[in-house]
């Protein structure tokens, strides 16, 4: 019986620490997050108002064009760029939010092994 009680304290203290260290980490990749999507917006905004000010001294329509072809190259490269860096950002976010509760896995296969077995002696 104690050392039922000594093995929940343990996985109890063992939640706490996991979700404090989740929970930092969640904080920090967040934040990267929105810094990413913080330098993509102004890139952006920057381009627009950039190739704004090109189309606003055109004199030809083929220059115009050709300002606008650029542009909108440009701007697909710099969204894919972006959503892959944003995936990435995501996937490390989750993958490192949930490592920290590693233990649990182990910590299931030990408490359903003993079930497991009186089941078979059966």
């Amino acid at each position: 019986m104690n050392q039922q009680i000594e093995a929940v304290q343990k996985f109890s203290k063992d939640s706490f620490e996991a979700t404090v260290k989740a929970l930092d980490v969640a904080s920090t990749g967040t934040k990267a997050i929105v810094v990413e999507t913080a330098d993509y917006a102004k890139k952006s905004f920057d381009q627009n108002a950039t190739t704004f000010e090109k189309l606003a001294g055109v004199k030809s329509l083929d220059q115009a064009i050709q300002i606008q072809s650029d542009y909108l190259k440009s701007a697909y490269e710099g969204f894919v760029a972006h959503a892959t860096k944003s995936r990435e950002l995501y996937t490390k976010l989750a993958q490192d939010s949930f490592a920290p509760f590693g233990f649990l896995r182990s910590a299931t296969e030990a408490a359903v092994a003993p079930t497991k077995s009186a089941a078979r002696a059966k």
